[in-house]
């Protein structure tokens, strides 16, 4: 099956290829917008995994640096393991991809989407979100539905769709919208604290497009030879699940309302263990049925309570966030800390305050840049009561990190405000539902503890859906069981005056715009209310930074300084680094960065560095050392390394016959720069020149006149 897909869209053409390469594969997309071309392939394995109960789901999303017409770095010259970027762009399409899959469905699948074109000015991850649904859409496999993802800029007041990068740069919102003609799957977005009303109004508009292209999508498939493959449901017998309900109901209710996370999982598992272990291990089948009863029950108590009853199993209302818990300064040593608790999830937060040469290198296709604040999330297995080794940083922590920056980086100061390299960690202690926010909130407290000059607090909260029939109820902060049988995963954050961030997840075919917003206003309702705890700890950012932060003085030099002050090698650089253990950063515009923790150390080495970029002003007084005096003038060192000339005509404004009889090297002048031509300085002492130094020429042996009237 070969299929061709055209659609113009917003001024652009998408063409798309189906199964037109990589033919082995199970279904295969080539996808072209302006000159950016992705390949999607996507292949299954054709057994189901035995006793699974999720989704075995991969998705690599990679960029191939020829596709810039770009040369990979490092020794080996080739790509390697995925980078941060490539990293948070797979979990975005498995986020899009997942929910929509049959629940049965237990099939090994893996999704590679390769950027083997890219235009600069288009984000790949959008097409690359497209090819992806499309290639699954048009394969075997049981997706069946029309997947479409679009991006909205806001530039000036105006809504963009799929901006550039040139007006990513310079947009106040940057929302990737993945969803059906039915509804909205999948939504991740920045912003700098951009009012709810303007995010809602710019949904509107993003599921307009989705709709269009999703329609467009739906027409070419209805008329395409592809056949899937059928999928057993997830059935449980009426006889097996009323008998299981009648046993269990009662006591999973007692268990689901036990006081702590711990202790109600330890409940719940202990039923269900009594209930598995009362079927012999050779009715596999029965106890695998049982085991889908006891969940199934389980999912809809917890439905029932929420939406029929109108409580939660921790006693919550609906709209209740739990108890908040905040503290500051509680590490002597690190250069900014915060203890943020709410209910059972904490977060031990810490800054790291370093110098431009800390900032992290990041190349990409678009360009090579560096990136001067950054945050870093660790998720250890005690935080759960689980055991697991320590292994190096998981997608999820990658992930989660990367909202929780996203929600702090719109108040991090510009680098002429606040010169310092910024690192922030955020290690969770325990957890019970959106640490991930957790750590915005932290976050925000140990900036300001730091010093930093956030000109407001950051907050953020996760809300969440349970639907049943016709009915349904958004829930603030949620926790570990509501996400687990609820519809959605909705994490916003921002300030008293707008987002900053947002993503949501759900579990459902689609969601209407209508919730979300309604879900957004809500979420402000509670961000409000978890800012004003926060600002009874801290309200405002500290005046100073910690004392064990390095200290830091910006100079700027002439760019034709920046060679003398590195010297052959970088001798000169090293020398002062050496002499004064300050650290030097020199950037191409002749932007110096000194920083030392010692204050003296860094006196030295700036007073090094001014003399070494010293230039002369023309009209400018110094106050310099004779050096050398010739027939003709004197050499007047008037800053180490830099010697002007002083004419013996401007020694003073009555005639000199020899410099020697008024100066001898080592004297201290004070001059004027009357002239600069060619490098060389032309310098003056005659409006310095004191009676006392004319008396001083005028005491010199002079020869005596005849006395006329004596002949």
């Amino acid at each position: 099956m070969y299929e061709r897909i055209e659609i113009d869209f917003e001024g652009k053409q998408i063409k798309a290829e189906i199964k037109k390469i990589a033919k082995q594969s199970d279904g295969s997309a080539l996808v072209q917008v302006g000159d950016t071309v992705i390949a999607a392939m996507v292949c299954y394995n054709k057994i189901p995994r035995e006793e699974a109960d999720f989704l075995p789901l991969i998705v690599d999303y990679r960029e191939n640096t020829y596709a810039a017409g770009k040369f990979p770095g490092g020794f080996f010259k080739r790509e390697g393991r995925p980078t941060e970027h490539e990293i948070l762009k797979s979990r975005l399409i498995d986020r899009s991809l997942r929910p929509l899959f049959p629940k049965a469905y237990y099939h090994d699948t893996q999704v590679i989407c390769y950027v083997y074109s890219a235009d600069p000015n288009c984000d790949p991850d959008i097409v690359a979100l497209n090819a992806a649904a499309l290639s699954l859409y048009f394969s075997p496999i049981p997706f069946d539905v029309p997947l479409a993802a679009v991006r909205i800029g806001l530039v000036d007041g105006n809504f963009l769709i799929n901006p550039g990068y040139e007006d990513l740069n310079n947009s106040d919102l940057n929302l990737v919208m993945v969803g059906t003609h039915e509804g909205i799957v999948t939504v991740e977005a920045r912003g700098r604290e951009v009012p709810e009303e303007t995010v809602v109004a710019a949904l509107k508009l993003g599921f307009e497009k989705i709709k269009f292209l999703s329609l467009e999508y739906l027409k070419y498939f209805e008329n395409a030879p592809v056949k899937k493959i059928e999928v057993p449901s997830l059935k449980v017998s009426d006889e097996v699940y009323a008998d299981v309900k009648n046993r269990i109901s009662d006591r999973l209710r007692q268990a689901l309302f036990t006081s702590g996370k711990l202790a109600s999982r330890d409940a719940q598992h202990a039923l269900y263990m009594e209930i598995l272990d009362e079927i012999p291990e050779d009715q596999q089948e029965k106890r695998k049925e049982t085991s889908l009863a006891i969940q199934k029950i389980k999912d809809e108590m917890v439905r029932d309570i929420i939406v029929q009853e109108g409580i939660r199993a921790d006693g919550r209302g609906h709209k209740e966030v739990r108890n908040i818990e905040c503290q500051v300064n509680l590490l002597p040593r690190t250069h900014g800390s915060a203890l943020f608790t709410r209910g059972e999830t904490q977060a031990l937060v810490t800054i790291t305050l370093g110098t431009a040469e800390d900032a992290q290198i990041i190349d990409v296709l678009e360009g090579e840049s560096s990136k001067r604040f950054m945050l870093h999330y660790n998720f250890p297995p005690f935080s759960v009561n689980e055991v697991s080794p320590l292994r190096g940083t998981s997608r999820r922590e990658i992930g989660h990190g990367a909202l929780a920056e996203r929600a702090l980086l719109p108040l991090i100061p510009v680098e002429e405000k606040f010169p310092y390299t910024i690192r922030v960690v955020s290690d969770i202690l325990e957890s019970n539902g959106s640490s991930s926010m957790a750590t915005v909130c932290g976050g925000s407290l140990a900036l300001m503890d730091a010093g930093v000059p956030i000109h407001t607090a950051v907050a953020g909260i996760a809300m969440g859906l349970i639907t049943k029939d016709d009915k349904y109820v958004i829930l603030t902060d949620i926790a570990g069981d509501e996400d687990h049988s609820g519809d959605m995963d909705f994490k916003v954050a921002g300030t008293e005056k707008g987002i900053t961030s947002f993503q949501m997840d759900i579990k459902i075919k689609g969601l209407t715009i209508d919730i979300m917003a309604e879900a957004m206003q809500q979420a402000n309702e509670a961000r409000m209310k978890v800012l004003e705890m926060m600002n009874k700890t801290i309200e405002k950012s500290r005046d100073s930074i910690s004392p064990f932060a390095p200290k830091l003085v910006i100079k700027q030099i002439p760019i034709e300084k920046i060679a003398a002050l590195i010297g052959p090698g970088g001798k000169m650089v090293k020398s002062i680094i050496e002499r004064t253990g300050v650290k030097i950063d020199i950037q191409d515009n002749g932007k110096v960065t000194v920083a030392s923790n010692e204050e003296e150390s860094i006196r030295k080495a700036c007073e090094i560095i001014d003399q070494i970029a010293f230039e002369a002003e023309r009209g400018k007084t110094y106050t310099g050392k004779v050096t050398r005096i010739e027939n003709y003038g004197a050499f007047v060192e008037i800053s180490p390394g830099t010697v002007g000339l002083m004419h013996i005509s401007e020694f003073a404004n009555h005639r000199i016959r020899d410099l020697r009889d008024e100066i001898k090297e080592g004297d201290i002048l004070t001059v004027k720069v009357i002239g600069l031509e060619d490098n060389k300085i032309r310098l003056s002492h005659k409006e310095f020149h004191t009676p006392k130094d004319q008396n001083r020429s005028n005491d010199r042996p002079r020869q005596r006149q005849p006395d006329k009237e004596r002949y």
